[in-house]
């Protein structure tokens, strides 16, 4: 299995300008690169078989006429044409992803990663880790990565407000058993715009909106960074601040979100929850700055990984399963259901909640899939 931990680094003024270096090489490299192949393209592009056998150009193919390139990590270069290759598999899997852009100095993200090659990447105490080109580098270890871990890679970002973070990818085996779930640990999850979700058993998340919270606070720094000059140094320190009002935000809700995946996954043998399209009903429902602000997607992506490594499951189900519009009773369909009706009566005389009654009709189908009477 494959674990990450994500710790801040400071570096010395020496180091992060090596990092800023390679940062730019990076983005060079892949650029460059990427630039070659639609020029191929476009020469080739009538000749299939022709095509399919060219031969792209290599990172080391640049360090001749570019020796600066020399500087940095060879292996931060050799991934840079990995990511470049990934992008083009996920393009041609699915061309709704886009084609690969070209990378940004001011907008993409400013990252690069490294491979450990016999220890080049290793702890060396409690507050140093040692990295290729950049030596031993100062770390906040705030948890420490077992002996029987391998290190395999490390990523190095740096935020919009200019810390540096790395990220150290591990390999480790673990026998996990398989949990095989009863019923009564079994929880459903319907989404809810207001709360975060609702869940089968009636109790809501009663999510804080941080983002809600904070709005009045950006309003204001954002107008006062509208009206800086472009360029200037006073623009750049307005820019700062806030890039910390989002990235606090950001905070916030990721510590929520891994506090309530955290308190789930421990209780529950088994978590079901709707395949929904965040991003549809953000723009379609005009619902963009709640469903962007729950973070629903993360909170799915924390629960799936903190499951498996306890042997248990997060059951998906079809977004078109009627869990709203069907009586959790009698399982009655009642197809006149707007959206605006919070809660409505069966024929069969029930009064449903409309979330609550989802909840549980998205955990009773859960437990079909699971196979529990």
């Amino acid at each position: 299995m494959n674990k990450a931990y994500k710790y801040q680094l400071y570096p010395s003024k020496e180091q992060e300008e090596l990092i800023k270096k390679t940062f730019g090489c990076v983005r060079f490299v892949y650029n460059k690169m990427l630039a070659d192949r639609k020029d191929k393209y476009e020469q080739y592009k009538d000749d299939k078989e022709a095509l399919r056998k060219l031969k792209y150009t290599t990172p080391a193919s640049y360090k001749s006429e570019h020796a600066w390139l020399k500087e940095v990590d060879s292996l931060a270069l050799s991934n840079a044409q990995l990511n470049l290759n990934t992008a083009y598999s996920n393009f041609f899997r699915d061309i709704s992803i886009g084609f690969p852009k070209f990378k940004s100095k001011h907008k993409d993200k400013k990252s690069y990663t490294t491979n450990n090659q016999n220890g080049t990447i290793r702890i060396i105490d409690d507050k140093h880790i040692r990295l290729p080109k950049l030596k031993d580098i100062r770390i906040k270890l705030h948890r420490q990565i077992s002996d029987a871990y391998k290190i395999k890679s490390a990523t190095i970002t740096q935020t919009s407000t200019g810390k540096y973070y790395i990220s150290i990818l591990v390999d480790y085996e673990k026998e996990i058993p398989t949990v095989k779930p009863e019923k009564e640990a079994v929880i459903g999850l319907d989404y809810s715009s207001k709360t975060l979700y609702i869940d089968s058993t009636g109790k809501s998340a009663d999510y804080p909106k941080y983002y809600r919270k904070m709005e009045e606070k950006l309003k204001r720094e954002q107008r006062k960074l509208s009206k800086r000059t472009k360029g200037g140094k006073n623009r750049e320190k307005q820019r700062i601040k806030v890039a910390k009002l989002h990235e606090k935000v950001a905070n916030q809700r990721k510590d929520f979100l891994h506090k309530q995946s955290r308190q789930i996954a421990n209780v529950y043998d088994a978590v079901v929850i709707e395949d929904l399209n965040m991003r549809g009903m953000a723009q379609g429902l005009r619902l963009a700055k709640s469903t962007n602000d729950n973070g629903f997607g993360m909170l799915k992506s924390f629960m799936e990984y903190k499951l498996r490594e306890q042997g248990k499951q997060l059951v998906v189900i079809d977004k078109w399963y009627p869990s709203s519009k069907m009586c959790g009773h009698c399982s009655g369909i009642n197809s006149e259901l707007t959206l605006a009706d919070r809660t409505w009566t069966c024929t069969c005389g029930k009064v449903n909640d409309r979330d609550i009654n989802a909840a549980i009709n998205i955990r009773n189908e859960g437990c079909r899939i699971l196979g529990i009477a």
